[in-house]
């Protein structure tokens, strides 16, 4: 009877084992496709910024150049011939 008692707890023990294994590979697999989700969903993030980032920085470079233009433009708009300066007598003592 023991005998009889022992197998069955140690099957009673195998089954619980079993059903928990399960139990707990059904968890991993919906967090690895809640990771694998949040994983495309990021790599989508990514390439959207790197596209905005490439947009910013060409902008950026464009605005440079027209920067460079107009500094170019308004230097010349400077009179080349500065006011001559007038001779002052100065005050002699005597």
């Amino acid at each position: 009877m023991t005998r009889k008692n022992a197998w069955a707890g140690l099957v009673a023990v195998i089954a619980l084992s079993l059903s928990l294994t399960a139990c707990k590979d059904t968890k991993t697999l919906q967090e690895n496709e809640q990771l694998k989700s949040q994983v495309s969903d990021l790599q989508k993030q990514n390439t959207q910024m790197n596209s905005d980032l490439q947009a910013a920085s060409a902008a950026r470079d464009e605005l440079a150049r027209e920067n460079e233009s107009l500094k170019a433009e308004v230097k010349p708009k400077k009179s080349k011939h500065s006011a001559k300066k007038t001779s002052r007598k100065k005050r002699r003592r005597s």
